[in-house]
């Protein structure tokens, strides 16, 4: 087999510059891309596996509700309890241990969200009274919050900057994945075993899955970008050299330059919360977290009205529930309904994926936040309307929403926020603007329906219209594009630069 050359003289460098080397052959043509290794191969299946499980439980919660409501015989109030806690336990997590990754390391929280997980869904399976699985619902989303910034950074400052944002969004996608597998399973159980203990079988069929996705963080190598952050040299050498092996070999040598913790991010932890907010990395830190924000507020509001179209469409479940038949009945359609959202949301995902490197994180969110308006504005319009045309309108307006979101929006404020702050606060940044997002959420499942009630339909849509359009403005006055550039000059440099300079 033919050896690599390389195609830069051998001399200290960062983690980034080699991981970013694209060798030549003894002939001295380059090679067309930078071939993965198995260690990176490896740590993104890992990373794509939390996003499954996230969208999995999430889901698979919503399917689960009705079953769960009647055997612990809970109020209306206490099913919106039910539906809060995980988000707000992702909120929490996003917050306080998505950040601990700048001190305590990647790997470190990688592995600890998902033992939290697992034994949060093991405990699950056993609740035995509301308080305790409210208890577990919430501890589930403290792991899945703490994934939002943690499983990008695994990847994105393990992998070439070249295909950063379409394998971060290629993972990001199997929440996507994970919400269908979810409905699919939910649906299967209830076939299975249609009794109230349904749901607890649902929650059980995830618990060996995440054994092995544990087992399975404990065996990749410390984010050798972080280290070398740090001042870690050798180890960050150590874990480079882990991450690089491939067949044939290259580089040959890795070299790292020095790097003082302590000159590259405000000390060790990168500093407080309160440094996100000093002129360094305030414009990141906007358009990281606004967006994402008012992306949210959209987004989840919009999740209230699509089951009940949905259900019109695919079937009429039953209003009053007399019987269990009935209870598994509506259960089973509600796992159609998210199965048929789900596969919009995959499907503008993948576009996602395929555009990210191409046209830019900047352009997808601005053109996906004015088309997510467009779709909110046609289905304002079946307000004036009635049977065919109207049931036309609303589902042209949500089906264009969902593409869009999650070709925009919906994924671009999730790769933006884990690239817009160097590797010294990536944790803090990251974590704050999923928690901020998250704030956006938890408002729209309580305001929603009260505001519906008051003001009525086209106002509502009129006011998420919008959200949307100020969610495009302000991503293009702060934006900083981050396609294609090495994560060592992102946040160093285009944090500084005026607005007007931030995209080349």
């Amino acid at each position: 087999m033919p050896e690599f050359t390389h195609s830069t003289p051998e001399r200290a460098r960062t983690v980034q510059d080699y991981i970013d080397e694209r060798p030549m052959w003894p002939d001295g043509t380059h090679v067309p891309s930078v071939p993965m290794t198995q260690m990176q191969r490896l740590i993104w299946m890992l990373a794509a596996a939390g996003k499954f499980f996230e969208g999995f439980v999430v889901f698979m919660t919503g399917v689960a509700l009705p079953l769960i409501a009647r055997q612990f015989s809970i109020s209306p109030t206490q099913k919106g309890m039910v539906a809060a806690a995980s988000l707000a336990g992702i909120l929490v997590g996003a917050l306080g241990l998505g950040s601990l990754s700048d001190y305590f390391g990647r790997k470190s929280m990688f592995v600890v969200e998902m033992i939290i997980f697992t034994a949060f869904l093991g405990a699950a399976v056993f609740a035995n009274s509301f308080t305790s699985l409210i208890f577990c619902l919430f501890g589930l989303g403290l792991a899945l919050g703490c994934d939002y910034p943690t499983a990008h950074i695994m990847i994105s400052e393990s992998i070439p900057s070249t295909s950063r944002g379409k394998l971060v969004l290629g993972a990001f996608a199997f929440q996507a994945v994970g919400a269908l597998g979810g409905a699919a399973v939910g649906y299967a159980v209830l076939m299975a075993v249609p009794n109230l203990d349904a749901w607890r079988w649902m929650y059980a069929t995830a618990v060996i899955p995440a054994i092995i996705v544990t087992v399975g963080r404990f065996f990749i190598t410390e984010s050798p970008n972080w280290l070398q952050t740090r001042g870690a040299t050798e180890r960050a050498t150590e874990a480079a050299r882990k991450l690089l092996v491939r067949t044939p070999q290259y580089p040959r040598n890795i070299v790292l330059a020095a790097k003082s913790g302590a000159g590259s991010g405000h000390g060790h932890g990168g500093g407080s919360f309160f440094s996100l907010f000093g002129r360094r990395y305030r414009r990141a830190t906007i358009l990281a977290s606004v967006p994402w924000f008012l992306q949210d507020l959209g987004t989840y509001g919009i999740g209230i009205f699509t089951p009940t179209i949905l259900a019109t469409a695919i079937g009429h479940k039953a209003e009053h529930v007399r019987s269990m038949t009935d209870l598994i009945a509506n259960a089973r359609l509600a796992a159609r309904g998210d199965a048929m959202i789900t596969t919009l949301l995959i499907i503008g995902i993948a576009f996602a994926v395929v555009l990210a490197d191409k046209l830019g994180r900047i352009r997808l969110q601005i053109g996906g936040f004015i088309g997510c308006a467009i779709g909110l504005l046609i289905a304002s319009l079946s307000v004036d309307f009635s049977g065919g045309t109207k049931i036309i309108l609303i589902f042209t307006g949500f089906m264009l929403f969902d593409f869009m979101t999650n070709l925009g929006p919906n994924a671009q404020t999730y790769l933006l926020a884990g690239e817009v702050f160097p590797t010294a606060v990536r944790g803090k940044g990251a974590g704050f603007a999923a928690a901020f997002a998250k704030i956006g959420a938890v408002m729209t499942a309580f305001l929603f329906p009260i505001l519906l009630a008051t003001i009525g339909t086209r106002m509502l849509l009129y006011a998420l219209i919008i959200a949307f359009v100020l969610g495009a403005v302000v991503t293009w006055f702060f934006r900083i594009e981050t396609t294609g550039v090495s994560l060592d000059r992102i946040g160093e440099e285009d944090n500084e630069a005026e607005p007007s300079r931030a995209v080349a």
